[in-house]
């Protein structure tokens, strides 16, 4: 027997218990993992109505039955939690931040100052630490080595404090995770990083050069007479800006990136390793200046200058890409200082894979809260005396499940970026080599333009496939960062409204998320301009995977022809691209560049929309629950046809869609979610927040703001 996504659906609702009867007991209280909340049944009757009067869809599915009513939500729910979490060790990877978040050291606590919050995030990072040690002492160095661990960390304590996410990504990916890619870590003691007697941080952006970090002022000077080297800060506007280098959370060392200048000449960008402060205070020849305080969780911002700061030999973080002997000579297997630069800074690229983790974390947070309210809040009914949930109401649960839908799409992508980029390392353990992709690490290059490993079979291919995969993952990472964080920050903007005046307080757990979001959209390369960068590469750079001809019409509710079209309209900005920077005016690059970037960034966006829905229907795939899987095409339905919307009248011009077809999007969109609206607790609760924090939220506990007044 054949089962439709909507038939699966309405007998899965079907079967569940019926709401009780009136003046039974209010929901919202925190229920076991997968249990059916009193909301939830609530909801289901009139809901249930809505699907069978609306759903049309008659995608086929596989299911052959469905599971009772016991248990199919609490199967739907584990299944749609391991396809959420899936990788290597889901268990290790995320369950270990999962239940150390569920403790009481991570509870919001009212009534800090910004330097007393600042502080308390070291107190936690420390703690982050602790466990890691706990497994064994060197077991930091590790974990800054394996991705998979430290982007789930992110997704983790994002939620919880936006300043241990930006610390922990400082500390662990910037700072470890540079002196483990480097020659230093075989021959340097890293205990005291590791066991973190001294907090790492990373100092490359300057005051006046944030996007053009290649235009780069701090020199470290190689000092012939005395051995090593001069750090010096040679104009104001070359202080580093904004790391975290004041006293707070203990003594610090940072990794800093400089000019290195051998007998006046300049090698290009390398790190140096500086301590910056002991338990006195800063070294001598550093000034370090706080910053007011920014907006989102505090950090202890700094404005940070170097005057004459004497390093030795082995300060300078050598590799592949640059050694230095103590006689000055510079040896490398890259052709350019821009290529050892890249090489040097290239933790960058997992630090955008931390930040869009940790905003994903925000967001389902968010979603998480929002979708506990909509059940518990209860207002009017049409009928006299009757009281419904605001999530019975399609203006309420339809913005939540276009929301849950984009998180969902949003982690799924998370997942495929994060498994190609590990990759390319070595293996847990091992030194990595993620940074080498963009530098072309391993490359010996030549004036035509091949290198040894191009040579090595004589077909010249050798390493330039290997390298294409690696520019085209590092690319899709800074892609999937511009499009995760801003979609993180729109969630977290609707859940908060949809939660009224109680979304407002801190202690409701949403209120917060915004600004801190706002900080991942800036961090480890603004979002714009990172997709500028990747637009220009995809216009004549990538190649769109365009589906095979029809020779029938598509169905608009069928998820397959649905991505087909998202192809097309990525397809459609890439040519107008093309053709813009064709035809721009000749001898000015910027402004042929001006009338290409409009074109492009639509390209990278529908690049990015189209990619995250590859991923969710690949997860649907694999769904071993039927109503799982009927749920995850149904939201993978309300994912695409809303980003199908802005493309709807190109692809009615290029003939892709019919008339009818365009007519019927709309009334296809309202389906979907008719489908998904009762089952917006178990798709929420999938998100696996532990119990215990959101026991501590008011609003996601069935309670508002006023709970915090009884608690002394």
């Amino acid at each position: 027997m054949t089962v439709t996504t909507s038939e699966a659906l309405r007998t899965e609702a079907s079967r569940r218990v019926p709401p009780p009867p009136a003046g039974g007991p209010e929901p919202g209280s925190p229920s076991a993992p997968g249990a059916t909340t009193t909301a939830e049944r609530d909801v289901t009757q009139d809901a249930t109505q809505d699907a069978t009067r609306d759903a049309s869809s008659d995608v086929s599915r596989d299911a052959d039955a469905l599971p009772g009513a016991g248990t199919a939500t609490a199967d739907a729910r584990a299944d749609l939690t391991r396809l959420l979490f899936a990788g290597p060790d889901p268990d290790r990877t995320h369950g270990t931040w999962r239940r150390l978040l569920g403790g009481p050291a991570f509870t919001y606590r009212p009534g800090l100052a910004p330097a007393e919050r600042a502080a308390l995030s070291y107190e936690r990072l420390r703690l982050l630490n602790d466990v890691l040690t706990a497994e064994d002492p060197a077991a930091p160095a590790r974990f800054a080595a394996d991705p998979h661990r430290l982007a789930a960390l992110h997704e983790w304590i994002g939620p919880v404090d936006g300043g241990l996410t930006t610390l922990a990504s400082i500390h662990y990916n910037l700072f470890l995770g540079s002196l483990v890619d480097h020659d230093l870590a075989h021959d340097h003691d890293l205990s005291a990083f590791t066991a973190m007697r001294r907090v790492g941080t990373f100092l490359c952006t300057e005051l006046e050069h944030g996007n053009d970090v290649a235009a780069m002022e701090t020199v470290a000077v190689l000092d012939r007479e005395r051995g090593g080297f001069d750090l010096h800060t040679p104009t104001p506007g070359a202080a580093k800006f904004m790391p975290n280098t004041s006293l707070t959370g203990g003594p610090k060392t940072a990794v800093v990136a400089a000019r290195l200048l051998v007998d006046g000449e300049d090698q290009g960008i390398f790190l140096f390793l500086t301590p910056l402060s002991d338990e006195h205070g800063h070294l001598p020849g550093i000034r370090v200046r706080r910053l007011p305080d920014r907006t989102g969780t505090p950090v202890d911002h700094c404005l940070t200058s170097f005057t004459h700061v004497r390093l030795p030999h082995e300060a300078l973080l050598q590799g592949e890409h640059g050694r230095l002997t103590p006689e000055g000579s510079l040896t490398s297997v890259l052709g350019n200082r821009r290529k050892r630069f890249l090489r040097s800074i290239g933790r960058v690229t997992m630090g955008k894979l931390c930040m869009s983790a940790g905003t994903l974390g925000m967001a389902r947070a968010a979603l998480t809260i929002a979708v506990r309210h909509a059940h518990s809040r209860r207002i009017s009914g049409p009928r006299a005396g009757e009281r419904l949930p605001v999530a019975a109401h399609r203006s309420h649960h339809g913005r939540l499940l276009d929301a849950l839908a984009t998180a969902y799409a949003m982690t799924f992508l998370h997942r495929e970026v994060v498994d190609r980029f590990a990759g390319l390392g070595d293996g847990e353990g091992d030194r990595t080599d993620w940074a080498a992709g963009a530098a072309g690490a391993g490359r010996e290059d030549r004036a035509d333009g091949t290198s040894r490993e191009d040579r090595a079979d004589g077909t010249g291919r050798g390493d330039r496939e290997d390298r294409g995969d690696r520019e085209e993952i590092e690319r899709l990472a800074a892609v999937a960062k511009g499009w995760i964080t801003w979609q993180a920050r729109d969630i977290a903007i609707e859940c908060r409204e949809r939660c009224g005046a109680q979304g407002l307080f801190p202690a409701n757990g949403i209120s917060d998320l915004p600004a801190n979001i706002e900080g991942g959209i800036t961090a480890e390369g603004d979002n714009l301009v990172i997709w500028v960068k990747a637009a220009s590469e995809m216009v004549f750079g990538h190649t769109v995977p365009l589906p095979p001809a029809r020779t029938a019409p598509g169905d608009v509710d069928d998820p397959a022809f649905l991505r087909d079209l998202l192809t097309h309209a990525e397809s459609l900005w890439q040519k107008r691209a093309r053709t813009a920077l064709r035809e721009g005016p000749s001898g000015d690059p910027t402004g042929r560049w001006n009338a290409t970037s409009t074109p492009a960034l639509e390209m990278v966006e529908a690049h990015a929309c189209r990619t995250a829905a590859d991923a969710f229907l690949t997860a649907a795939d694999r769904a071993t629950d039927p109503t799982a899987r009927a749920l995850l095409r149904a939201l993978c339905r309300v994912f695409l046809l809303r980003r199908l919307r802005e493309h709807t009248g190109d692809l009615l011009a290029e003939g892709l869609l019919t008339p009818d077809q365009v007519r019927a999007l709309p009334r296809a969109l309202d389906t979907a979610t008719a489908e998904a609206a009762p089952h917006l607790p178990t798709l929420a609760e999938a998100f696996d927040l532990p119990p215990d924090l959101l026991a501590t939220i008011p609003l996601a506990s069935g309670a508002g703001i006023t709970r915090t007044l009884e608690q002394p």
